[in-house]
């Protein structure tokens, strides 16, 4: 008996971490390297340098208490369920198992109500459960341990601290399923939006009223002929004109506030609150390292998040789980939503049609919405219940019935919410998860290692949360009276020209802050010979201003060319050439991808190399352009990707479809194994995606406790999950 309790202890001491939740006002710490190898690894911590307190992830580094074989004060002090402290005399009752541990009565009681009798904790089976009767209710001096106005789905609040079991007991672990409670019929019970005066990560006043601050967003419009002059006598079918737009936000604050003067301004930019939806693949296939790496991920998204940013979290597997509604990131909010996502457990198939179809009904029945939308989804496998089964007359897969009709304009209700895709791994269907993005308006990003999942996350998010511009709209009018619009080349941009070919438009939507876009314009260039210049085209912007609401309109100055009677020296612009490559090699990348498609690897590659060629004899290549540079470094990446048939399924084909995402829409995707942006290949990264990224791996490398955790977590004995 008192061999079989030594090990008993030994096995707590060895595998078990209770955890207290703690603010920013402390030392940042990072993510212990076991929590890599477990299915129900903590979250960690963001990395922030701000002055404000909020709840952080908790962190072993810093806070966490081993279990020794005489136990841990710290377990008795802390609620393992809420994670706040557990004080006598406090106005709670406090509940003490069999098994030494206690928790808060209402926690735990919420926990058993459904037929759970075994400790959070030690997992341990308990004879004597604690029972709730309906008239306890939390202290007034308390939080309540469930989200204010969440649906109770109690299960979720269970957040199971346990790191990996020795190698011997691999084969016994047993994982605690999640209590399915119903989801309401209609999704109208979002958290109402907080009108006051707010504050962004960057130290700045985000008022969505406006009344406090002017806002000065405008749009920097730029036009670019190919050549700066054409001989009188010469006419020209498809003379091009880049129009070059770029985003940009200021904002002068005219009386500011109390709040304003006690914090640092970091930054005079105001930005849109976000309503963001995530839809989460915990399939089986994400067990151990996925999950865990992806639960950190969501916790650096939620600690990034503003007190007027609100989240929802869809979990789907063989169903789908609203995890909890559109609720604002408050300092309550952020730690019920880390909570539920760290207490996610992967089992099931992969049906991501149900996980989108709930995502699209919050968006779509919510009472009141935040300027900006969007939904982010991941997964790592393939939809086994909506399109797997094509059929005969149908070889290719249907990818559109993986999206509501509501994203993909089906119900011509104008309503449509960009999903944003992220395809995890080699095993991901990086068709279905690109077309979901493309009919959506959203980007596809290639998550190859799990290690940059994080980042893929912040790059993403540090995007969402710049928006400075909404329903932007290009029109093109030509000047002169016999000058004609060839075609405009958008990229995945609609556009149009009109029957009479004299207007052109180009619907952009929203653009973060200091993003830029390119947009080649051909137009016709009419023999002249009585004059010595000819106008032919101006550009107009109308675009929304996502706080104040107001439409403003834009109009560049004519774009004019000279008219010498004598031909001089023909000197091409530097930046049409650069776009002219851009669209010439994104044109490759979608042919090689065909070619791959139908077995002709060799072909791909061959597609690729004479690109290439092309690429080096231009203007741009000759004079060292980066964008150049960039576009041959990425080609030849894909051919590399394209060796095999192996190597094209495992990452090939989700490596080109992320390029051409981030190409058609000129926007950053994540690519491969890195999100770095002194990499070549990431050319449309804007500085607030770039603050993010520097953010996320900071937190995952930058603090030095980081190295002393190791090699106290491996030597007491935790091995990593076998893949």
């Amino acid at each position: 008996m008192g061999s079989k309790w030594r090990k008993a202890k030994l096995a707590l001491g060895l595998n078990l971490c209770v955890v207290v939740p703690r603010t920013l006002e402390d030392s940042p710490s990072v993510l212990e390297a076991s929590e890599r190898h477990s299915d129900v690894a903590l979250l960690s911590p963001a990395n922030s340098n701000t002055g404000s307190s909020r709840p952080t992830t908790p962190s072993p580094s810093s806070h966490g208490l081993w279990l020794s074989k005489s136990g841990s004060k710290s377990s008795k002090q802390t609620c393992s369920i809420c994670l706040t402290k557990m004080k006598q005399g406090g106005g709670q009752a406090i509940f003490t198992a069999e098994c030494s541990h206690s928790f808060h009565f209402q926690c735990i009681a919420s926990n058993v109500k459904h037929g759970n009798q075994i400790c959070p904790v030690c997992r341990a089976k308990w004879k004597e459960i604690p029972v709730q009767g309906p008239s306890l209710n939390p202290s007034p001096g308390r939080a309540s341990n469930g989200p204010v106005g969440w649906p109770q789905n109690d299960a979720l609040m269970t957040v199971v601290r346990r790191l990996p079991p020795p190698r011997r007991d691999l084969n016994r672990r047993h994982i605690m399923p999640l209590y399915q409670s119903a989801d309401p019929a209609i999704f109208d019970d979002d958290e109402s939006l907080d009108h006051q005066p707010v504050f962004s990560e960057r130290g700045c006043s985000c008022d969505n009223n406006a009344s406090d601050n002017m806002s000065l967003k405008s749009i920097e419009i730029k036009t670019y002929p190919e050549v700066s002059a054409a001989p009188q006598s010469n006419t020209h079918d498809n003379f091009t004109v880049l129009v070059h737009l770029k985003a940009s936000a200021a904002v002068t604050s005219k009386t500011p506030s109390r709040n304003q003067a006690s914090l640092p301004q970091f930054s005079q930019t105001p930005r849109a609150p976000v309503d963001l939806v995530t839809v989460l693949d915990i399939s089986g296939s994400m067990a151990g390292t996925k999950l865990a790496l992806l639960k950190r991920a969501m916790g650096f998204v939620i600690q990034n998040l503003g007190s007027s940013d609100r989240l929802s979290v869809i979990a789907f597997s063989s169903t789908a789980r609203r995890l909890f509604p559109l609720r604002r990131m408050s300092e309550l909010g952020r730690q019920q939503a880390l909570q539920a996502v760290n207490s996610l457990v992967a089992n099931g198939g992969t049906n991501i049609a149900e996980g989108l179809r709930k995502g699209a009904k919050i968006m779509e029945e919510r009472k009141e919405k935040n300027p900006v939308a969007s939904i982010i989804l991941l997964s790592d496998g393939q939809d086994t219940y909506t399109v797997s089964g094509s059929g005969n007359n149908q070889p290719q897969p249907n990818y559109r019935l993986l999206l509501p009709l509501s994203i993909h304009g089906g119900d011509n209700t104008g309503f449509q919410i960009p999903v944003h895709a992220f395809g995890f791994g080699a095993d991901h269907d990086a068709s279905s998860m690109h077309s979901i993005s493309e009919i959506s308006g959203g980007t596809f990003s290639f998550i190859e290692t799990e290690a940059v999942i994080q980042d893929a996350f912040a790059q993403c998010i540090g995007g969402l949360l710049s928006v400075v511009v909404q329903e932007l709209q290009v029109g093109v009018e030509c000047v002169h009276p016999n000058t004609r619009l060839g075609s405009l080349k958008a990229g995945s941009y609609p556009s149009r020209v009109m029957a009479d070919g004299r207007v052109g438009f180009i619907d952009v939507g929203d653009l973060y802050a200091d993003e830029e876009r390119d947009f080649l314009v051909s137009v016709n260039v009419p023999a002249q010979s009585s004059s010595n210049q000819t106008s032919l085209l101006k550009v107009r912007c109308v675009f929304k201003d996502p706080l104040t609401k107001e439409m403003t309109t834009l109009e560049s100055e004519e774009v004019r060319i000279a008219r010498p009677e004598i031909a001089g020296q023909v000197v091409v612009s530097i930046e049409v050439d650069r776009q002219r490559n851009r669209l010439q090699a994104a044109e490759a990348m979608a042919q090689a991808r065909v070619a791959a498609e139908q077995g002709d690897l060799a072909g791909a590659v061959s597609i690729l190399e004479n690109c290439r060629k092309v690429l080096s004899e231009t203007v741009s290549a000759k004079s060292h352009d980066r964008l150049c540079i960039a576009l041959d470094a990425e080609l030849k990446e894909m051919q590399e990707r394209m060796a095999s048939r192996h190597v094209y399924e495992a990452s090939g084909r989700a490596y080109i479809l992320s390029g051409l995402s981030s190409h058609s829409w000129q926007r950053a995707t994540a690519r491969g194994d890195s999100t770095d942006g002194s990499s070549l290949v990431q050319s449309y990264q804007t500085p607030s995606m770039v603050e993010m990224l520097t953010r996320s791996q900071a937190m995952l490398l930058g603090s030095p406790s980081a190295q002393r955790l190791v090699q106290p977590l491996w030597s007491v004995g935790s091995q990593p999950k076998p893949r």
